[in-house]
């Protein structure tokens, strides 16, 4: 093709249009929400990084700057309790997500406790089985040990099931978990089912957005109160920053967790703020890209002799295909499949990768692929690990925005490997 051939021939306005903004208009939020800067007497037009950590007031107890829109009308006292950048950064993700409140903290899972710091010891939750390593082991390990909230690990793919869990509970349920899709199963679950059954019987709706992104799902329009989200992930982007975030409709719930930000301190830094609000302005153009090659990956996959099953919600086999077309704008950069043979053989695909990096976390410019069952579910019960079908030959591809060709080649490479492997 020569340079310029895909545009040829394009003349009538609304094609041209559509060809440039495949991205449905959100480029503009997350380029200009939680932006207004009007404040700021140079007029740069970035945010910029304040990193005061106590701010003079205009007489005692009065705090200043109380106009400014991203100190959300409380001022500026103390760096830990409200800051600048922090504050246009929270703006942002709320725009992003369609909320009307963000509340910023150190980690995806600082901003996990903080959820969980809204309940009391008693209570109980109804958690997905299939969901995040670091989460089971906090919800498992620490909270229910320390804190006295049991938690229930449930499929929710019967919701029969999850209902008759509900009425057996007799109000005692004041939480439901949801990862969707799932880590790393990628399960697919319809929030705004599971919703109605939360509004039903009394009880908080959290959907942890994190492998979607505000890109491709809008839990709070399917009817969650909380979305949590690992910034670290795709809303930064480029594996240099480690947030989270809680987004939330509902005035009580973020005075909550106003308090809770400012009382354990579980913040981000200012840079961090900047950094992260900055990988927010191209959220977009990383998500469409990692999955289109997401999607070819998998297709490729499901033909390769060194792989038994491919797990993608945009692959008309995946058991919930049809849930995810009605409640996602696309299927996202995540790929599970299961190669052949066991742990040897897993191994060499993940050492022969030159492309891929092995490695953990997810969601940013450059493809990971790692063994779930080894590395990020390692802490989940052997035996809750075997029921979810998370064994040593399946593997989980983070697919970034390379050339397809080379990711394609490089997966092709290394699972011929391990075919080989097998023969001799």
């Amino acid at each position: 093709m020569e340079n310029g051939d895909h545009l040829n021939g394009v003349q009538d306005i609304n094609e041209a249009i559509l060809q440039a903004d495949p991205y449905r208009g959100t480029g503009t939020t997350y380029l200009h929400g939680g932006s207004a800067n009007s404040l700021n007497p140079t007029g740069a037009v970035v945010v910029p990084i304040s990193l005061a950590t106590t701010f003079t007031q205009s007489s005692p107890g009065l705090p200043s700057a109380r106009d400014d829109p991203n100190s959300f009308g409380l001022g500026y006292e103390y760096s830990r309790t409200g800051n600048p950048t922090r504050g246009a950064f929270e703006r942002a993700v709320a725009a992003a997500e369609y909320a009307e409140h963000c509340v910023a903290f150190s980690s995806g899972s600082a901003a996990t406790s903080a959820v969980i710091h809204l309940l009391d010891c008693g209570d109980h939750v109804m958690c997905i089985d299939d969901v995040y390593g670091g989460t089971q082991r906090y919800f498992r390990r620490v909270v229910t040990d320390r804190m006295g909230i049991k938690f229930d690990f449930v499929d929710f793919q019967n919701l029969a099931v999850v209902e008759d869990k509900l009425k057996t509970a007799d109000g005692a349920v004041k939480l439901i978990w949801l990862e969707t899709p799932t880590n790393p199963t990628l399960k697919v679950t319809d929030i705004n089912a599971v919703s109605v059954l939360a509004a039903k019987y009394g009880c908080l709706l959290a959907v942890d957005n994190t492998f979607c992104s505000p890109y491709f799902q809008n839990p709070l329009k399917h009817g969650a109160d909380i979305v949590v989200h690992s910034v670290t992930k795709y809303i930064n982007g480029h594996s240099d920053v480690v947030m989270g975030v809680v987004c939330c409709n509902s005035e009580e719930i973020k005075t909550k967790l106003r308090f809770i930000q400012n009382g354990v301190g579980a913040v981000p830094s200012p840079f961090d703020c900047f950094l992260a609000h900055r990988g927010l302005k191209t959220l977009h153009l990383r998500m469409e890209a990692a999955a289109k090659n997401a999607l070819a990956i998998a297709l490729f996959l499901e033909k390769h002799e060194g792989v038994t099953n491919v797990v993608y919600p945009g692959l008309e086999s995946h058991p919930q295909h049809d849930t995810a077309k009605r409640q996602q704008h696309g299927f996202g950069a995540m790929i599970t499949f299961y190669c052949v043979g066991g742990r040897d053989q897993s191994a060499l695909v993940l050492q022969n990768m030159k492309v891929f990096a092995l490695a953990e976390s997810l969601g940013a410019v450059e493809s990971l692929a790692e063994c779930p069952s080894l590395m990020t579910h390692a802490s989940v019960p052997d035996e809750q690990r075997a029921l979810l079908g998370i064994d040593d030959t399946l593997i989980r591809l983070s697919v970034g925005v390379e050339g397809c060709r080379d990711l394609i080649c490089d997966l092709d490479a290394a699972l011929n490997v391990a075919v080989s492997s097998m023969k001799k």
